[in-house]
């Protein structure tokens, strides 16, 4: 099959949500349909003692959150789904935020009796940065909730996008009765509790047909109205105002019951962009393009804790990769050949022979990647939009056992080259800082530090308001700021020049007394080669 065969049948999309909206529970159920799966986990209930498939790390099934992005590939009529189930905590927008730069599309889940929350304001934020197309899907329609046409407006207003219904509820909560589906005229009845996948629909050409009383009783006057109102506000739908991030297509359901999933999946593989170019910081890279390029957007470490294995998860962006190839490294001018790339199945992986655009690939890394680096056929070239953000929060590492020392130092080393949160050191001595965006990534290091290295540590709170990369064509200006402000000053990981600003006013008077230095609050400088 044809390079071009191949990208025309590949769909990679990322599930985004606050929290508790039911993001992993669509998951289950999409890989239910892909067949990847044979039950769908339950990853708050007590009574279902399988945990979702997505969330494979121990203290994801112990929380019952996502905190780390999982990768999962499934075939579903004739395609090839790459599908990344995103952490929904505020603490872990990092990891989504950078999942974001290596998909082509979106599904945002919205709880119905919540509608738009925090988290999915800052997610969609970053989507309209890149004019990502997203689908809304909005669940829970068979508790109490809102009115659809509130939510509608909600979305609009709230997240400055227009919106389309595709599919429309017939009631809610508990008279919840099905969808009608406006794109093909097709009502679609709910049954609690669906266990098992199914395809039954009833096909109404004309809604003043009497049949629609039988099957939803009191409520078939209500569908007639809201279905006339709909086709009177709305335009036709536009696939090319979906695609260019203009227009978001709306679908209504109950994840937790199976429903209204289908629809969601069948429309979305029928209008969702196939693999689409990435800007380089040379030139634009398309993905039919003969040479193999890709990018490195996410690194865990001990996926399996038996084998202590470090993946890197690298988005194919163009051409072939082939197994036992060798690719230049480009941050490294280093060439690599890959004797056993994977495929995902959450934590389940499956060697490759080779991949293609739209791919996402798990790559054995023995701590030659960072994220953000770039693989080509030797072409000398970086793709761009993987940055580092300011932490927000900043901890000094205290080792508990001296006589883990080795070990703490290369689980910090691999945990923050991971993205899991930012690593500074302060010269002089070895005192290593953390810096994340939030609580409970500390909590997690911690876990995984003593679970995964058998290292023990503390966290002691330091009063830093942000982290600012310092760069400056002044050689003589840079230094006197780095020896009058040392006690602030730290190295990244790179070795790059990091001021952590006590505060607010201290940081703008710092600015105005220096304007021959430059403060950078994100990583991205360092993409130029």
């Amino acid at each position: 099959m044809s390079i071009q065969n191949e990208i025309q049948r590949r769909k990679t999309f990322a599930i985004i949500s606050h929290p508790d909206a039911g993001k992993t529970t669509l998951t289950e159920k999409l890989l239910l349909f892909g067949g990847a799966i044979q039950t769908a986990g339950a990853v708050k209930s007590n009574k279902i003692t399988k945990t979702a498939a997505s969330d494979f790390m121990e203290i994801e099934r112990q929380r019952g959150i996502s905190v780390a992005t999982s990768v999962m590939v499934f075939e579903y009529n004739g395609m090839l789904v790459n599908l990344l189930d995103t952490p929904g905590h505020k603490d872990f927008a990092e990891d989504t935020y950078r999942t974001l730069t290596a998909v082509d599309s979106v599904i945002l889940v919205i709880d119905s009796s919540k509608g738009v929350e925090p988290q999915t304001r800052r997610l969609m934020e970053v989507c309209r940065m890149r004019d990502t197309p997203v689908i809304v899907f909005i669940n829970k329609m068979d508790l109490e909730g809102r009115d659809a046409f509130d939510l509608l407006d909600e979305l609009e207003t709230e997240l400055n996008i227009k919106v389309q219904p595709l599919s429309w509820p017939i009631s809610k909560g508990y008279s919840f009765k099905g969808v009608y589906k406006l794109y093909d005229k097709t009502l679609n009845l709910f049954e609690s509790l669906k266990t098992k996948i199914n395809d039954e629909v009833i096909s109404i050409q004309d809604l003043n047909d009497p049949q629609l009383d039988q099957w939803v009783g009191e409520y078939a006057e209500q569908l007639r109205e809201d279905v006339d109102l709909i086709e009177n506000v709305y335009d036709p739908f536009s696939i090319d105002a979906y695609r260019a991030g203009k227009l978001a297509p709306v679908f209504f359901g109950s994840a937790m019951n199976n429903f209204g999933v289908k629809e969601l999946l069948d429309k979305f593989l029928e209008i969702a962009p196939i693999p689409q170019h990435r800007e380089s910081n040379i030139r634009v890279v398309e993905p039919d393009e003969k040479k193999f390029s890709g990018f490195v957007f996410k690194i865990h470490a001990n996926i399996d804790p038996r084998h202590r294995d470090r993946i890197a998860f690298l988005r194919v962006c163009s051409g072939t990769f082939e197994r036992n190839t060798f690719y230049r490294h480009v941050r490294l001018s280093k060439d690599f050949k890959f004797p056993n790339p994977v495929t995902f199945m959450a934590s389940a992986k499956s060697t490759i022979d080779e991949a293609y655009a739209g791919d996402v690939i798990g790559l054995y890394d023995t701590g030659n990647f960072k994220i953000g680096d770039t693989l080509t056929e030797g072409e000398n070239m970086m793709f761009k939009g993987i940055p580092n953000f300011s932490p927000e929060i900043f901890k000094e590492l205290i080792n508990r056992d001296p006589m883990k020392t080795k070990q703490l130092e290369k689980g910090i080393r691999q945990l923050t080259e991971e993205g899991v949160a930012q690593l500074f050191l302060q010269e002089p001595g070895t005192r290593k800082i953390v810096g994340t965006v939030g609580e409970l990534q500390f909590e997690v290091i911690k876990y995984r530090l003593e679970h995964e290295y058998g290292a023990k540590c503390d966290f002691e709170t330091k009063s830093f308001y942000k982290a600012c990369w310092i760069t400056s064509t002044d050689d003589a200006k840079l230094h006197e700021f780095k020896r009058i402000k040392g006690q602030n000053m730290v190295k990244d990981k790179e070795d790059n020049d990091v001021f952590l600003a006590p505060s607010k006013f201290m940081l703008e008077m710092e600015q105005k007394n220096y304007p021959e230095l430059t403060f950078h609050f994100t990583s991205e400088f360092k993409v130029a080669l």
